[in-house]
């Protein structure tokens, strides 16, 4: 099976302009061709101006209550903190979250007129495969 066959990605934020404030991303259901065992969270960044975006990553049981971050252990790299240096950069964080929906966070402080970013979440190694894509 090639790339495409056993990967899927996922909005969890879209792409906007981040001032004060938190942002939760919307869930991200890990449950695809039953169940992907692997995550990446893919941060990207346009302009960034001022303040201070951290970026965290977040599970749940069942998608809508029940947010914890995901426990720095299960984690390959360090979700990122974005500063005005750190115009039009892509990070990648693994996951290997052990309940079934993930979201990316992101909370902005110290800005006026702040960064874009947007995030999403790479899954891949399916149960089965090749990936149903809706």
């Amino acid at each position: 099976m090639t790339t495409y066959d056993q990967t899927l990605f996922k909005r969890s934020l879209s792409p906007a302009s981040r001032t004060d404030g938190t942002a939760n991303g919307v869930a991200v259901d890990r449950v695809v061709n039953g169940g992907m065992q692997d995550a990446v969270v893919i941060v990207s960044t346009g302009t960034v101006t001022d303040g201070s975006t951290a970026v965290a990553v977040q599970d749940s049981a069942d998608g809508s209550t029940g947010w914890q971050p995901v426990a720095a252990s299960q984690l390959q790299g360090t979700p990122p903190t974005i500063v005005a240096a750190n115009d039009d950069l892509v990070y990648e964080v693994g996951v290997r979250a052990s309940r079934r929906y993930l979201r990316v966070v992101a909370v902005t402080t110290g800005s006026t007129t702040g960064a874009i970013l947007g995030a999403g979440i790479l899954l891949g190694a399916p149960r089965f495969g090749p990936v149903t894509r809706a």
